[in-house]
């Protein structure tokens, strides 16, 4: 269906219906759509129930592998100081990155702080069945307007977690210059969606932020949550030092943290998880490790011993830096120039195998185009929340793609 349907599945006016609503401000869902015209596919992404239910082994193994005392040490042994420290939660809402070429799905990354969740939501609110194939099938795991109350689930586990049974007043979320964010309107979701709750949100640079009478304060206002937003994984910047000093001190819940970052999304965390002689050291069942290893591309961290034969070998390569996020400096081998290759030395990369990923070919009144398919899926603890897709072109995901952004994914339900 990915090739030959071009049904046009999204509402428009029903999306912004949902974003006037939710975001609780007439006419600013009319300035996002304007201002962010790439941000929404308007098709939808079909994928196998057999594939989802792949990913969600996967996800399992994961969770599974990430509980060992084994695993945890090889993490942290590479991890920032800070990853040391552990706040008592798991972390948040994790986004596991698959591409969806062959029999099995493979894992390509994990993120601690992944964008779209909310905004994949109000998105799966506003699909309409526009054909016999599409009225068939369903959005998984969760029905699209479960999907918010999950999410807020998500943030009250981790609160409890690090304060038990304290009440939640007051959530900063919390990014550098959050307003020039592209993902701000999603800023502006999470902030509704607290209120909506009666708590207190407020959206904040975290050079903002101060410390006082052991609380953490934002402009008068003490804040007992921050919903961490940050790409400075290890909040070793400057302008983090507040937030950083209050989160040592236990004067804030912080989520996520940096030891989600360091046991999750670390991309060496890859040859760890792609390395079988290390999975049988952890422990786990041999089922584990065969899922593993059939769902992660082989990973293997760039050296000054291996980097002449993986630049030899670099077409069948994706690098990726090690505390890297989205797509910022990941290249794929065939693309790499000598000069960059160069410059990588500087920094701590791992080389992936390459695995090109899935195709949606859409349709306009002038021509045919394809784009590539990244499929991510939202877990807390192997609980997976929400599917999306985002569909693109070039080497990696953007907003930038005339007919790409975030797409549904709808699947054969269950039975």
């Amino acid at each position: 269906m990915n090739s030959v349907c071009y049904c046009l599945s999204l509402d428009q006016d029903a999306l912004r219906r949902g974003l006037e609503t939710d975001l609780g401000t007439r006419g600013l869902s009319r300035a996002i759509v304007e201002t962010h015209p790439h941000l929404f596919a308007s098709l939808p992404v079909y994928v196998s129930r057999r594939h989802v239910e792949q990913m969600a082994r996967l996800i399992d193994a994961v969770e599974t592998i990430v509980a060992t005392p084994v695993f945890r040490d090889a993490a942290l042994a590479w991890a920032p100081d800070i990853a040391q420290f552990d706040p008592g939660s798991h972390g948040g809402l994790l986004g596991y990155d698959f591409h969806m070429t062959g029999a099995e799905p493979k894992l390509i990354e994990i993120n601690t702080n992944p964008g779209g969740a909310l905004l994949n939501a109000v998105l799966g609110r506003a699909q309409r069945a526009c054909c016999a194939d599409l009225a068939g099938l369903v959005m998984a795991p969760l029905e699209p307007a479960a999907v918010e109350s999950a999410i807020f689930e998500v943030f009250m586990s981790e609160w409890r977690l690090q304060n038990g049974a304290a009440v939640l007043q007051s959530v900063a979320i919390v990014d550098e210059a959050p307003d020039r964010q592209y993902l701000y309107p999603e800023f502006l979701l999470f902030q509704q969606l607290f209120k909506r709750h009666d708590i207190e949100a407020v959206i904040c640079d975290p050079a903002e932020l101060m410390r006082d009478e052991g609380r953490l304060w934002y402009r008068g206002e003490a804040i007992d949550f921050v919903y961490n937003r940050l790409t400075d994984f290890a909040l070793e910047l400057p302008a983090q030092s507040v937030l950083k000093s209050a989160y040592l001190a236990r004067e804030v819940a912080v989520s996520p943290h940096p030891r989600a970052h360091a046991f999750y999304a670390d991309k060496r965390n890859l040859t760890l998880l792609s390395d079988a002689a290390f999975l049988r050291t952890t422990g786990v069942t041999d089922d584990v490790i065969a899922t593993l290893l059939a769902g992660i591309p082989y990973t293997e961290l760039v050296s000054s011993e291996n980097r002449e034969a993986l630049w030899a070998n670099r077409r069948r390569l994706f690098f990726k830096p090690a505390a890297g996020y989205g797509s910022k400096a990941a290249y794929r081998g065939d693309k790499l120039t000598k000069r960059v290759w160069t410059e990588t030395a500087a920094e701590t990369y791992v080389a992936q195998a390459l695995v090109a990923p899935s195709e949606r070919h859409i349709s306009n009144a002038k021509d045919r185009t394809v784009l590539k398919v990244d499929v991510r899926n939202y877990a807390y603890l192997s609980s997976v929340k929400l599917l999306a897709a985002r569909l693109y072109q070039g080497q990696t995901t953007n907003f930038r793609t005339s007919g790409g952004g975030f797409a549904p994914l709808f699947t054969e339900p269950l039975g």
